[in-house]
């Protein structure tokens, strides 16, 4: 015969089990692109033709020998066990190339290179091998959210210093090192920058080296957009300044100009303990990506210069379009040099009767165009929208008039018509 009492079998226990997360995900703030996603997913379920200009997810394919040389490695049974966390010797032998090739800079792939599974996973992971409790990152204002809460998620403090100004910004940094203690203990950099879109000259990674030599921080480039320029703009990269390589890393993608987003391919290459404190993290967290898809990306990388050039071309004709039809509409824009994205100022009488969310809201409930609130990227963001250039020019225009419509903004002469001559 049982002894045990009613109330201590947990199956007749009726009070609610209680979940207790950990502080480090309830410091996270709650996603303020939510509520646009939300109504976004209820307009496409009711029918509605939504032109999303919210993500800068490119809507183009790889090349054709990239797609074919991936399924014929998945046809070889070998490449489907696991593979290293590190990436496999002649993925990194080529981001080593590339490098040498496009920056003129040495890296050695068995020490200065390591394969992420994109280069978000990479820099979040990279936040874990080298901020904690008690250290402080400088992040760039407005900032991409990754800069900010993975070294949330790190236990880590941020200071995110204004970035229109690239001078202004190095001041700040030195000030801050200067009066703040414990110093910095990393300084993320992020150029061509998302989302605002500014650009730096190679000489502003000379004076962060410099930075980082006197004030003692690591410093880790964000370098996602390297391959989308233009005007004949040439990204620098920071491994390029002298002696970047004994104080940062950098994180490079295929995401954009490769248009292998969904592939989650990215790179850190640069100091070697850093690089091998990365790896140190991967190796408890994963076994490394598809070998296939480490094989078409070397592929991709050696033979598609070509095809990366053409697509930033093609960013180019998209940017050139939007741009001229928004200021044909009223509102105020500088043309970006780099990158996937225009940043736009909120237009008046607009911006001093709603906030970015309220009006990216507006836009997308009442004119069927979802973007990106600035306020997403911060305080520093507020007043802007960000747009992503992966719709055609057909569609950008598009998306101006249904804008226009909805705000009611005249264009004027010769504007946001199907005709390509109107913006030219």
């Amino acid at each position: 015969m049982s002894h045990e009492h009613e109330s201590d079998n947990p199956a007749h226990n009726t009070e609610p089990f209680q979940i207790e997360l950990a502080d480090r995900v309830k410091r996270l703030p709650p996603y303020l692109f939510a509520r646009i996603n939300a109504v976004k997913y209820q307009k496409r379920r009711a029918g509605d033709d939504v032109i999303d200009l919210g993500m800068g997810n490119p809507s183009d394919p790889p090349e054709d020998l990239v797609i074919e040389k991936l399924a014929e490695a998945a046809q070889d049974e070998r490449n489907h066990g696991y593979s290293k966390a590190t990436g496999i010797p002649n993925l990194r032998r080529e981001v080593a190339s590339k490098y040498l090739k496009k920056y003129g800079v040495r890296l050695d792939p068995e020490s200065e290179v390591i394969v992420c599974l994109g280069s978000k996973e990479g820099f979040s992971h990279m936040c874990l091998a080298l901020v904690g409790p008690g250290d402080t990152a400088i992040v760039p204002a407005p900032y991409f959210p990754v800069h900010v809460y993975a070294v949330a998620l790190a236990a880590a403090n941020v200071i995110a210093l204004e970035v229109a100004d690239s001078e202004k910004f190095l001041s700040n940094v030195a000030y801050t090192c200067q009066h703040l203690y414990p110093k910095p203990k990393l300084l993320v950099v992020n150029y061509p920058h998302n989302p605002s879109t500014v650009t730096v000259e190679p000489g502003f990674f000379v004076d962060v080296v410099k930075l980082a030599r006197r004030y003692g921080f690591m410093v880790i480039s964000d370098f996602a957009y390297a391959d989308v320029a233009f005007d004949g703009y040439r990204p620098p990269s920071f491994l390029s300044a002298p002696g970047a390589k004994d104080v940062g890393v950098e994180f490079t993608t295929m995401s954009k100009g490769y248009n292998m987003a969904g592939w989650r391919v990215g790179f850190c290459a640069g100091n070697p303990e850093m690089v091998r404190a990365l790896g140190t993290i991967k190796t408890y967290y994963d076994y490394g990506m598809f070998q296939p898809i480490q094989i078409a990306a070397i592929l991709a990388l050696r033979h598609t210069d070509a095809a990366v050039e053409a697509q930033s071309a093609l960013y180019q004709q998209r940017r050139d379009v939007l741009c001229d039809c928004l200021r044909r509409i009223g509102w105020e824009i500088n043309p970006p040099r780099a990158g996937m994205f225009v940043w736009a100022k909120v237009p008046q009488p607009w911006a001093s009767q709603m906030d970015t969310m309220q009006f990216a809201t507006k836009l997308l409930e009442e004119g069927d165009v979802a973007v990106s609130p600035g306020s997403g990227f911060g305080p520093s963001g507020e007043g802007y929208l960000r747009l992503a250039l992966v719709e055609n020019e057909n569609r950008l225009r598009q998306a101006v008039r249904q804008i226009g419509r909805c705000l009611g903004s005249e264009p004027k002469s010769g504007a946001v018509t199907g005709d390509s001559r109107a913006v030219s």
